[in-house]
């Protein structure tokens, strides 16, 4: 019998579009990333993202950059265009037509899919559900082993849609839930279909992206601030997406997420020697939504009054640098959810500024809960309250997560090596096959 020959394993990513301008979604992106290639060293890796054309990439594995592919894929008007998801399917339904990115799929042991993970729902309208669903729609198509990566399910507001994400859902060689809260709505989704060992349960990727420093001269002046007074260190995280009129009437929140913000970092330097550290973790340049803009702003306000005492992270830093900065605080507190799990999954203590439900179920994986403010509930005085009492429960929490924090980063590990056996397993298949 003949030996099947080694192959080069080839994995496709989606479900990370702007992971250079939204960190939570770069951090899903490197995170997935870095344990891939950690393990597979040589595998092919394309990205898809909302580029044009094939690009050159890299990850970043134990601090070294590795080379990737990028690949532009887009729900599209311009039908013409080989990105299109629509062009991609007329081509699958002609057999191919050269379309590069149809390719790519074809050639994948095994289409990875984490939906920007909490974006797999008709919360945010049908054209983005149709932009999350067509990578799936896609991989199952062409007959590739879909691995939806840990993620939430729904709300589903239309039963249509609902039932159009249960049947992915269903053709998927596995599909994982980032939490429990995320796991009991992936059954009510499946419901007598939930499959035990093909349904799961774990954790959100990026309980596993790597911290890296910052380069010079963003390095020195940070290791200089943070090095400079003796005292803790509190990281705020200020959403623009938040901080805005639009985005409080958008989810229906009680009171001014920025006034909080501001009230809650006077309220902590006002105790000296605390300090304050402003992160950013979403930069759309010129965008309504940036969190610089918003960051710059209350750090204005804060230095007249506080001077060296508030800093604010430098501009430019990707995700890998910016855990770097959250872990380096005694507690934080994020409008940006991965931000947060920054925070978390360096055992740092953290509290949120919630406006939806996906925050509970990741907090309460790692027993922080009750660090979770729910602005839509909560009026400013309210919120201002929660979050200072998580700030003196530091301590408590911090205990907890020195407990809970590397079990949950074993998980994303374990988890990850089930990614990585469903490619391998298929790269197998196709080989015995090809011999035969």
């Amino acid at each position: 019998m003949t030996r099947p020959r080694a192959a080069t394993l080839r994995v496709c990513l989606f479900g990370v579009p702007g992971a250079h301008l939204n960190l939570g979604v770069g951090a899903l992106r490197a995170a997935t990333l870095g344990g891939l290639l950690a393990r597979e060293p040589a595998a092919e890796v394309t990205v898809f993202d909302d580029g044009w054309g094939r690009r050159p990439g890299h990850a970043f594995v134990a601090g070294a950059p590795v080379p990737i592919t990028l690949h532009g894929a887009r729900h599209s008007r311009r039908y013409h265009r080989p990105e299109s998801y629509l062009n991609m399917r007329v081509s699958a339904a002609l057999g191919g037509l050269r379309n590069a990115g149809l390719a790519r799929i074809d050639a994948a042991d095994a289409v990875l899919d984490v939906s920007g993970g909490d974006s797999f729902s008709d919360l945010y309208g049908e054209h983005r559900f149709r932009t999350v669903a067509w990578p799936k729609r896609l991989a199952l198509l062409r007959g590739r082993p879909l691995v939806l990566l840990p993620q939430t399910y729904g709300p589903f507001r239309s039963t249509r849609l609902r039932a159009e994400a249960a049947a992915l859902v269903r053709g998927a060689a596995m599909a994982w839930a980032r939490d429990p809260e995320s796991f009991a709505a992936l059954g009510d989704l499946l419901g007598a279909d939930l499959d035990p060992e093909r349904h799961r349960e774990g954790v959100d990727v990026a309980f596993a992206l790597e911290p890296r420093p910052p380069e010079e001269p963003a390095y020195e002046r940070l290791v200089g601030w943070f090095e400079a007074a003796p005292g803790p260190v509190a990281g705020i995280n200020v959403s623009g997406l938040l901080t805005r009129p639009e985005g409080r009437a958008r989810f229906g929140l009680a009171g001014d997420a920025h006034q909080v913000a501001r009230r809650l970092a006077e309220r902590l330097l006002d105790r000296a020697p605390t300090r304050v550290i402003i992160v950013p973790h979403v930069h759309t340049p010129n965008g309504a939504d940036d969190d610089r803009v918003a960051s710059e702003r209350l750090y204005a306000t804060l230095a007249a009054r506080y001077g060296d005492r508030v800093a604010l992270s430098p501009a430019g830093l990707d995700p890998h640098q910016t855990k770097w900065v959250i872990a380096r605080t005694d507690w934080f507190c994020g409008m940006r959810m991965h931000a947060t799990i920054a925070a978390l999954s360096s055992a740092v203590p953290a509290a949120v500024v919630a406006y939806s439900d996906k925050a509970r179920g990741v907090f309460a994986s790692v027993g922080q809960r009750r660090h979770v403010a729910d602005a839509r509930r909560l009026g400013e005085e309210e919120l201002l309250e929660l979050l200072f009492q998580s700030w003196t429960d530091r301590a408590c929490a911090a205990a907890e997560l020195g407990l809970r924090t590397p079990v949950a980063v074993r998980r994303a590990a374990a988890q990850m090596d089930e990614f990585v056996a469903v490619a391998r397993a298929e790269r197998h298949r196709r080989g015995v096959a090809r011999v035969g």
